[in-house]
């Protein structure tokens, strides 16, 4: 059976032209620091929504209204700008609709959740996004672990146990606020999974940009209907919360979503809780015991391996050579 020639590079379709996942020199370093630094950012979030004056999904409504002008700004102005969807992109868009309605059900889940349970549970329940999003990867992308990367996964799944199984606690009282951070979580590997496909066609700016805008009227509907206090006293925490977790947090995990496995995705969000623990002990003096840095001293080393396991496979000139992305 003939073969068709690859497309010469004037003849790439316009999704091709926009991606950057589409070359062979993928920047994996640069892309695995760019994953490691959106959670250090993100791990803020939920000190900010504390100091907040507003409800909790109102502080959510305003991460996201405030950080979506200079998305666009940015998005705007870069070399790819965004644009409105033609004839074969609806598929595209529809992505990024529903992906935006997720990642504002995500936030509205957690921060009230984060209110109603212990910050350990939080911390938990709302990263479970860490194997599930994993898991799309193993049975639907067929981005199957390497012996390294399989090591790192129980690492990271007993250190994830240690970190927050001292202070977990199962509380009647505490029920809802845990069913909320666990849908919160499967709500955060559902956008993690339409970003990742949207990636492919458009790059980072663009994709945040029009996620986050799709995901404002959600979560200022939302917060009426709630009740909630909207208009803030203080805005500090606010444009700290839509600077650090969505601007730069979210920025960052974006860009990284198009060039990292869902392997690599998902065990970085364990840096989230790491550094959550290192908050609590600056900010609120709650003391670290043995099992505390036994957890982070296995994520950290679930992180290198993960990273060395990823570089590998990265690396392989038959990868790079048999017109397949990796």
């Amino acid at each position: 059976m003939p073969v068709s020639a690859p497309a010469r590079k004037s003849e790439q379709t316009e999704s091709d032209r926009l991606s950057d996942r589409s070359g062979t020199n993928a920047p994996a370093p640069l892309a695995f620091a760019a994953v490691i630094l959106a959670n250090v950012a993100l791990a803020f979030g939920p000190l900010l929504v504390r100091m907040a004056d507003t409800g909790p999904v109102a502080s959510a409504f305003w991460r996201i209204t405030l950080a979506a002008p200079v998305l666009a700004l940015v998005a705007l102005i870069g070399p790819a700008r965004p644009r409105m969807p033609g004839k074969t992109q609806a598929g595209l868009w529809g992505l990024l609709l529903i992906g935006g309605i997720a990642f504002a059900g995500d936030l509205g889940a957690w921060h009230i959740g984060i209110r109603q349970t212990t910050m350990a549970n939080a911390t938990l329940f709302g990263n479970s996004a860490t194997f599930i999003f994993p898991l799309y990867g193993f049975l639907v992308a067929r981005a199957w672990p390497s012996r390294s990367q399989g090591i790192a996964l129980i690492l990271a799944a007993a250190g994830a146990g240690l970190l927050m199984g001292r202070s977990y606690q199962v509380d009647p009282r505490h029920l809802v606020g845990d069913l909320l951070c666990v849908l919160a979580g499967v709500l955060y590997a559902v956008y993690f999974i339409l970003m990742s496909r949207v990636r492919v066609a458009m790059p980072p700016m663009p994709a945040l940009a029009w996620s986050t805008m799709a995901s404002i009227v959600p979560l200022f509907v939302f917060a009426v209907l709630l009740g909630e206090r909207v208009w803030p006293d203080h805005w500090s925490p606010l444009i700290l919360l839509a600077l650090g977790s969505q601007i730069i947090g979210q920025g960052l995990m974006i860009y990284a979503l198009g060039l990292l496995s869902p392997l690599v995705v998902g065990l970085a969000l364990l840096v989230q809780p790491m550094v959550a623990t290192a908050i609590g002990w600056i900010v609120y003096g709650e003391t670290l015991a043995l099992p505390d840095l036994a957890g982070v001293a296995m994520v950290a080393a679930a992180l290198v391996l993960v990273r060395r396991g990823s570089a590998r496979a990265v690396a392989r000139p038959d990868d790079r050579n048999d017109g397949k992305r990796i």
